[in-house]
Formats: C-alpha cells, structure tokens, sequence
C-alpha cells in the first residue's frame, strides 16, 4: 500500500483571517472564495487537467479545529486507504487519533507527529 500519495490540502489559522485572506488574495492573485479557501485544480505534466485539486484554506485563530494540536498549521495528505494507513501508524507506535469520519468528502483520520502537528489523512472519494 501507497502511504501519502500527494497534499490534499493546507489548512491555517490567523489573528485577523479576513485580513490575511485579502492580503493573499490582493498580493499573490490568490482567489479567495466566500469560505475562506481557494481550490487549486491539479494539471499534469502538459498543463492538462487532472483528477484533484489541492484546497487551501485560512481560518481564525480561536478555531479548535487542529486540536488536540496546538500548531496554527494543518497538512491534509492524499492516503490509498485513510483506515489501513491509520491502522499501519497505530501499530508502528505512533500517536493515532481515534476517530475516523467518512463524507461525500472522502474518509479522513488524523495522527499526530512528534513536534505536536496535527496530520489529517484524507481518503478521497472513488473517482477523485
């Protein structure tokens, strides 16, 4: 089994996310939708079009959602098989979140790297 297969997203948190938002969307062409994201499709080698995009998204900083990590920073990582890998992690002594969500998103797990970052595993949906 494949472990990462490529960065599904990067996920941060900010004092004033509206500002620095606007200030990427201002200074580096960055388009910034209503949800606070952009969503980069990928290309291939030719610049064609590929299945997956890459999100990347700022959030406020009084959010939990990188919690139990106390990092202002997320990296979601393409996964073959989010459970397997979670599984795999587990039993090589790393720090493996118990829950495991399944959406129309995808299957999503998370562990927890030795600096305290937060990991997401992100199992996108059939076809993606």
């Amino acid at each position: 089994m494949r472990r990462v297969t490529g960065i599904g997203g990067i996920f941060f948190k900010a004092k004033d996310a509206p500002a620095l938002r606007a200030w990427y969307q201002r200074h580096l062409g960055i388009d910034v939708q209503a949800w606070g994201g952009a969503a980069f499709p990928w290309a291939d080698g030719d610049g064609k079009p590929a299945a997956g995009t890459t999100i990347w998204s700022i959030g406020s900083a009084e959010g939990d959602s990188f919690a139990p990590s106390k990092s202002s920073f997320m990296v979601n990582y393409r996964v073959e098989d989010a459970r397997a890998l979670a599984g795999l992690l587990k039993a090589e002594g790393c720090n493996v979140l118990d829950k495991i969500d399944e959406s129309e998103y995808g299957v999503f797990a998370w562990v927890i790297d030795p600096e305290g970052n937060k990991v997401e595993l992100w199992q996108p949906p059939a076809g993606q």
